[in-house]
């Protein structure tokens, strides 16, 4: 039983040796998470592909529970693409570590919507991590790798 659970525990500790939170090119992300403040409360989900080592396009959506500023049922969802700027090799972070800041282009109900962000991820293990954005919109959730 010792033997399998070190096995075990070894398994896991390699595991969160080898996380990388942007690899660059060909990388992808999907992220779920909660909106705090901005626009309003809800949900967000998005989408992240890397187009170079630094740059990733995506596309995602706010649900907001209450419309945004008037209550208006137009205005409960915000559908939008994405840019992000990945300064983990700029800055030397460690390959846990994902900052980027980045612009957010879409549609809220039936208005145009801007918005830009500055997001940190971290990466527990290959496949799963935790992400926080600040800016427009503040959102929190997790990240996962594909």
């Amino acid at each position: 039983m010792k033997k399998l659970v070190l096995a075990f525990a070894m398994l896991f500790a390699g595991q969160l040796a080898f996380a990388q939170a942007w690899q660059g090119k060909g990388d992808q992300k999907l992220q779920v998470g909660f909106n705090g403040y901005g626009n309003g409360t809800g949900v967000t989900a998005t989408y992240d592909y890397g187009v170079s080592n630094v740059v990733s396009l995506g596309a995602g959506a706010n649900f907001y529970f209450d419309g945004y500023r008037d209550n208006n049922e137009d205005n409960n969802v915000f559908v939008f693409g994405r840019v992000n700027f990945h300064l983990q090799d700029a800055l030397n972070m460690p390959s846990k570590w994902d900052l980027y800041p980045g612009l957010d282009v879409g549609l809220l109900g039936n208005t145009f919507g801007l918005g830009a962000h500055l997001g940190v991820r971290y990466f527990f293990n290959n496949n799963v991590g935790a992400f926080i954005e600040a800016g427009n919109n503040g959102s929190i959730g997790l990240s996962f790798n594909f």
